[in-house]
């Protein structure tokens, strides 16, 4: 089944939003084995739109339709498609009364307009809406699927996860199982990646590897096909035996996992608690490790030290340290780390501090990054890195550094609360 994504919307070629749905469509379709071969944006206008629909048929047996939903005037996506289609729209009852119980839960006037947003292709599959009002659909013409969905990501994606893709399968042309694993890893290039596994790639048929990387991190997304499950995942098991044989002392986990993620259960596991403080960082740590559910069963707190003082006098630095060291270096770190973790009485203690730009810092480069880590009843230790890139950049790997280099120093040890 070869596929192409149109987003409807003129709010998208103004630059106003990002196209994020054609990339999480994107996704989960190479997941369950649709080609995407295009991406179109067209306007608010029915007349490209019409366009754009003529175009994809021209080459796709699966379009996917993305905004023009709404209750407006230029949400015309279904007017349109159903006008191409010469299907009429109908009222579904049940998006319809659920519109209408929304309104009053809220208690608010529900306008004639938003009747609107309860149309759907006469004959189509109704997709539901949990989390907004206009439902999706699924019609299949002339052995063509269009698929239409409301524009929101948070609207988007729980309905596509929980009901398109059951509904994309069903029209499934084969009765073959695809199944999708994703590997990653840490602390190696893509290009070093690809190099040990280069044999693997060029000789790839089932599974298919695919490589990715984003910030500091590879991925390589492993596909089967077979004519079950527990074949497919057994193709993908053997080339997963093989590619962590070369390059497994870089991996940490599956799918949509994170460095945060692995490094949260292995504390949780363990029974640790930790504590932070953080320089460059600014507090980057806590928000992402506080976003976790049950954060609170490891995290107990930490401490912007962002100024020098603040080192000195909030978390006890030795002001000889940072006028001899610098409060850029490996002894400020290993000291921020072991008083933060005393200070707020944690197993645990956790520090960055670094010159995450535009300029240098004590004579030191941009990108030069000290990490502390103190475990209660052990000496401290740190990692020096030199980092390049944006500032931020440099920031977001400073952290996954630090999660990294906290993650190895426990699986090496056997530390428990």
């Amino acid at each position: 089944m070869n596929a192409e994504i149109i987003a409807v919307g003129s709010e998208l070629l103004l630059g106003q939003i990002v196209n994020t749905n054609a990339q999480f469509l994107s996704k989960q379709l190479a997941n369950i084995g649709v080609n995407v071969y295009y991406h179109t944006v067209v306007g608010d206008n029915p007349e490209r739109l019409k366009l754009a629909l003529e175009n994809a048929e021209s080459r796709a047996d699966l379009i996917i339709m993305t905004g023009g939903l709404g209750p407006t005037k230029d949400d015309l996506t279904k007017e349109t498609i159903a006008s191409h289609l010469g299907k009429p729209l109908v009222h579904d009852e049940v998006a319809l009364k659920s519109i209408e119980e929304y309104f009053q839960a809220t208690n608010r006037v529900m306008t004639e307009n938003n009747r609107k947003q309860a149309l759907v292709l006469e004959g189509s599959t109704v997709l539901p809406n949990d989390h907004g009002m206009a439902p999706g659909m699924v019609a299949t013409v002339n052995n063509r699927t269009y698929m239409l969905f409301p524009g929101p990501p948070k609207e988007l994606e729980p309905m596509f996860l929980q009901y398109g893709e059951k509904e994309l399968l069903k029209n499934q042309p084969s009765n073959d199982k695809i199944v999708s694993r994703v590997l990653r890893f840490f602390g190696i290039g893509e290009s070093t990646l690809e190099t040990e596994i280069e044999d693997l790639i060029d000789g790839q048929q089932n599974p298919t590897i695919a490589p990715l990387a984003s910030d500091g991190e590879v991925t390589l997304r492993l596909t089967a096909k077979a004519n079950n499950e527990k074949l497919a995942n057994q193709l993908i098991d053997d080339t997963e035996h093989q590619i962590l044989s070369r390059v497994g002392e870089y991996f940490y986990g599956y799918d949509s996992t994170s460095l945060m993620n692995e490094l949260f259960r292995e504390l949780d596991a363990r029974d640790l608690s930790i504590a932070c403080a953080e320089s460059l960082t600014g507090g980057l740590f806590q928000q992402e490790i506080t976003s976790i559910s049950g954060a609170g069963d490891v995290f107990k707190g930490g401490v912007v030290c962002y100024a020098t003082e603040v080192k000195n006098h909030v978390l006890k630095v030795k002001k000889e340290t940072t006028d001899t060291d610098g409060a850029v270096s490996a002894a400020c770190a290993m000291e921020l780390a072991e008083n933060v973790r005393s200070i707020i009485q944690a197993d645990i203690g956790i520090s960055f501090t670094g010159v995450a730009g535009p300029a240098k810092q004590e004579g030191k480069p941009v990108g030069m990054v000290f990490i502390g880590v103190s475990i209660k009843g052990q000496e401290p230790i740190y990692e020096q890195l030199q980092l390049a890139g944006t500032r931020e950049g440099i920031r977001i790997r400073t952290i996954k550094h630090g999660c990294h280099f906290l993650l190895n120093t426990l699986k090496g040890s056997q530390v428990r609360n």
